[in-house]
């Protein structure tokens, strides 16, 4: 396939914005959706990349210069930019693809990026099955089968099925690289094709179905069992390469359901008209109350924790929407309840945080499930953020888990909590490093203690005239009483916002 054959799919619609016939003789190898403005580590040479614009802003001149950029050191074949967002194809980006000679061809606003996907994809079966020695492993009334099936849009589950009845496959099963089991099939009849698996003493290889996609949870996994002998390997290679175009199809419908996700939060952060219709377009239930959820990567970008936070979603059942919340992070609604939705999120965080580096922690916040309206859900998103910032590297908090002045304190930056702490008790820390007393711990045993004299002096072992002594030592360097209890709230407070607290 090469590029000008897009222009001759019937229904796509599809034109050219800039190109010379050169270009569009580029081979194809494959496609690719994506929202990023540098999405180079992800694409192949010779692929289609598909993107709505989400990421063009008219006000950021380079914008555009930087993605053609992007494009042009991926070698890929050719840009179709849709039309749904903007209008029309942005001048700055036919420039930028002029400059750097990457054809662009312009997506119409009816024409859905699945549709492209499938279309492409099922012109390139063909090619794929003349040259490829892994899918020709395949017998060709097999492969025929799975690709009417594949046609007619049948889910995993369904073609995993039909191959494992029909080739005698070892046990396996497809899953997400978040580790989300999408089908498995377990055969019981002699191999027919694909030889016996293993005795289980080996661990077995995972075969990646298709091509990457913008992130590490976008992808698909054939996983046997067991480890599988060369010829049973060979045809598990040849399925998972037959299946390609169905972990695109489902890449591509991930994308199209985050740029409609983000057109919702952006809608609710500008407080603009509109949102039952919003809702309704990403396919939350009309007046379903909505739990809202906010994540981050620390050192990934915003797109991974959408992907990763909407891989997490899926194991509720629920509907939801989810996609870069516009700063550095990722948000969602989901129609379920709070506790669920936390629940579903603690339970796939460990898979996860797996695909990431150990510089890399992933990290959520829930918010409490709230009506569908602007400002309970701008509200709710604002709780969400602060259990976010509140949660620990690589965990799930919770707003409904800030039930203390300690974890309240938890979400504020550390670098207002610790200013805090050296105003109120920077002085009583500045004795203690002269002294060999430690004033305060004894701070610390007296609130602990609901300001017993007594019970202090027990639990320092010191007599009770020297809780005294030191209690007034403390209230002259901070010039606070600790009769008062808003002085005692405001100490506590600031020993909790200790950097070693």
């Amino acid at each position: 396939m090469i590029v000008g054959d897009l222009l001759e799919l019937d229904g796509l619609d599809i034109g050219v914005a800039w190109a010379t016939p050169d270009l569009l003789e580029r081979p194809v190898t494959g496609v690719t959706s994506t929202d990023l403005q540098d999405p180079a580590r992800y694409l192949q040479p010779g692929e289609l990349v598909l993107t709505g614009l989400v990421w063009w802003r008219p006000e950021d001149a380079r914008a555009a210069a930087r993605f053609a950029t992007s494009l042009r050191s991926a070698e890929v074949a050719a840009l179709l930019a849709g039309e749904g967002t903007h209008g029309s194809v942005p001048a700055p980006l036919v420039d930028a693809c002029r400059t750097h000679g990457i054809p662009l061809l312009a997506v119409p606003a009816g024409t859905s990026f699945r549709a492209v996907t499938d279309r492409v994809y099922l012109r390139l079966w063909g090619d794929l099955q003349a040259r490829s020695p892994e899918v020709a492993a395949v017998p060709e009334a097999v492969r025929g089968e799975l690709v009417a099936l594949m046609h007619t849009d049948a889910p995993p589950a369904r073609l995993l099925a039909h191959a494992a009845a029909r080739l005698g496959l070892p046990d396996c099963s497809i899953t997400t690289t978040g580790g989300r089991v999408l089908a498995t099939a377990t055969t019981t009849t002699p191999p027919t094709v694909a030889a016996a698996a293993g005795h289980g003493s080996e661990p077995a290889s995972a075969v990646p179905v298709g091509g990457a996609g913008d992130s590490p949870f976008d992808g698909w996994l054939l996983r046997p069992q067991n480890r599988p002998d060369p010829a049973a390997a060979t045809v598990l290679r040849g399925l998972a390469e037959l299946l390609g175009p169905q972990a695109a199809r489902a890449r591509a419908v991930a994308a199209a359901r985050r740029r409609g996700a983000a057109r919702l939060l952006d809608l609710l952060e500008r407080d603009s008209p509109g949102l039952p219709d919003a809702l309704a377009a990403v396919g939350l239930p009309e007046q379903a109350a909505l739990t809202p959820v906010a994540a981050r990567i620390d050192g990934g970008p915003p797109v991974w924790a959408a992907a990763a936070l909407a891989e997490a979603l899926e194991r509720t059942g629920a509907a939801f929407a989810a996609a870069p919340d516009g700063r550095e992070g990722a948000a969602a609604l989901v129609a379920a309840p709070a506790a669920a939705v936390t629940a579903a999120l603690r339970e796939a965080w460990p898979a996860l945080q797996r695909n990431l580096t150990r510089r890399q922690a992933l990290r959520a916040g829930v918010g409490p499930t709230v009506r569908p309206t602007g400002p309970e859900l701008r509200g709710g998103l604002v709780q969400a953020g602060y259990a976010l910032d509140a949660a620990p590297a690589a965990a799930v908090g919770a707003s409904a888990d800030q039930v203390s002045l300690a974890s309240l304190l938890h979400g504020i930056p550390t670098e207002v909590t610790g200013a805090f702490h050296r105003r109120l008790l920077g002085p009583v820390a500045a004795h203690d490093r002269a002294n060999a007393v430690s004033l305060l711990d004894t701070l610390g045993t007296f609130l602990a203690h609901d300001g017993s004299w007594a019970r202090t002096a027990e639990a320092l072992h010191i007599h009770v005239n020297t809780v005294h002594y030191r209690i007034r030592r403390i209230e002259e360097l901070t010039g606070r009483s600790l009769a008062r209890l808003e002085d005692r709230l405001d100490l506590r407070a600031a020993l909790l916002c200790s950097p070693a607290g």
